[in-house]
């Protein structure tokens, strides 16, 4: 049998026993909410320099973005239409009476559901001119567009346009069973990086609220978990998938022979790389472990590629996972910032009150040594550091990226002291290191 017929007839059986879910409609948890949680506590002074809110207003608008011919990861025979639900946050113009400060309602992963109160304004008409970069925010294999709202808000006060994507196939909603999860892995793999470069092109071409002022000549990825997976692809890290993958995950042998075939890929599907991504952020990104990234590929990354990660991560791994892909990446701007002690969670929002109820919820959003909201705050600065050098080419902001390994001040002996990393209060980088490649 020929491998086109091979693929055919394995893609044939792989349909009849795996199936992707739609996302839920937000009309679900209107009934079970009463008010909104309020996620974080005004920021004391010794709050990094950099993730103090920016000078501009902020809006929010949700809005959908259609791909009229995905391959189906179904069958990856046939082509499909795919949506992805959007969050995008804007400068915007200054409301002039009081309005509605923005809700972001999303489920568990139990599907239970919760309400956070945003900083921004819902629906507020976007600055008539300017110039702001685009930067995409990108979830891990369950999650949501909103998972780093508070990341999105932050930069885009000081002059981006974020956009948050719910990638169709594995948000929380979709994946409501444990039986939905091998489709949705699937979809995953194929479909991430396909959803950040397809997106790039979509701001650029098509009618949106921003579209008078975002520069799509100047984009960038932040993602964490699988949303980082994907960004490595996008920016060049081609996949290198093998049948034994599979295997191991319990996929029969004649579809683990051919799944290769349909997810090897670079560029998010493309030829080359597209020269509009200028900077890209990788939160604990998985694949290293796995191995899933091309050795030889990873090693011709141009793109600045800012890793973060906990360096007691279960779910990417450390040693040889997250650290190991900052080691392959050749980009001549390559920085890695560690959490000591953390472990994946260090991209999500604070836990909401409806995860408290079991260690599996919890365990999306928790590090039982950081506190989230501290995470949170160190990745603000961090990141806007990042892409203000970056993505804006702001040399005063490159200042901010540390030039010592590590944090710690305090000497040992006789109250001596080295200077704080710049942007940091005295003492109050602690538990951070950061390596440059």
């Amino acid at each position: 049998m020929s491998i086109k017929w091979l693929r055919i007839a394995v893609f044939s059986a792989l349909a009849l026993v795996s199936s992707i879910t739609t996302s839920a409609e937000n009309s679900a948890h209107s009934d079970k909410i009463k008010s909104a949680e309020q996620l974080y506590t005004n920021q004391p002074p010794v709050t990094p320099e950099l993730a103090f809110p920016g000078t501009y207003a902020v809006g929010v608008a949700t809005i959908t973005a259609t791909d009229p011919e995905r391959l189906n990861t179904a069958n990856f025979i046939l082509n499909t239409e795919r949506q992805l639900v959007l969050e995008v946050w804007y400068p915007a113009v200054l409301p002039e009476q009081e309005s509605k400060l923005a809700t972001y309602k999303n489920v568990t992963r139990l599907q239970n559901p919760f309400e956070l109160q945003g900083e921004a304004y819902r629906d507020a008409p976007a600055l008539s001119e300017g110039s702001f970069p685009l930067i995409l925010l990108s979830h891990g294999f369950t999650g949501y567009r909103t998972q780093m709202f508070y990341l999105g808000e932050h930069l885009a006060s000081h002059g981006y346009v974020v956009v948050g994507i719910d990638h169709t196939g594995s948000t929380n909603a979709d994946i409501k069973e444990t039986e939905d999860r091998p489709a949705g892995f699937t979809d995953t793999l194929y479909n991430r990086a396909r959803d950040q470069q397809f997106l790039l092109d979509y701001f650029a071409d098509q009618t949106s609220p921003v579209e008078a002022i975002v520069d799509t000549d100047r984009a960038a990825i932040i993602g964490h978990s699988m949303g980082g997976f994907g960004a490595i692809n996008t920016i060049g890290g081609c996949y290198a998938f093998e049948s034994e993958f599979f295997k191991q995950l319990g996929v029969p042998t004649p579809i683990a022979m051919v799944l290769p075939f349909a997810l090897n890929s670079c560029f998010g599907g493309r030829e080359q790389l597209d020269s509009r991504w200028k900077a890209v952020q990788l939160l604990a990104p998985w694949g290293g472990e796995a191995s899933v990234h091309d050795i030889e590929a990873m090693a011709t990354i141009t793109v600045p590629s800012f890793y973060l990660a906990g360096d007691q991560d279960n779910t990417s791994g450390f040693e040889n996972g997250i650290k190991r892909l900052h080691e392959r990446t050749g980009s001549k701007h390559n920085y890695l910032l560690v959490f000591e002690n953390a472990r994946h969670n260090i991209g999500p929002h604070p836990a909401p009150k409806a995860s408290f109820a079991t260690d599996f919820e919890l365990g999306h959003y928790f590090d039982p040594v950081w506190d989230t909201e501290t995470i949170n705050r160190v990745v603000e600065h961090m990141s806007l550091a990042f892409l203000d050098c970056h993505v804006k080419t702001d040399p005063a902001s490159c200042a901010y990226l540390p030039t010592r390994e590590s944090s710690e001040q305090y000497k040992g002996a006789d109250y001596q002291f080295r200077d704080p990393w710049k942007g940091f209060k005295h003492l109050w980088a602690s538990g951070l290191k950061f390596y440059k490649k």
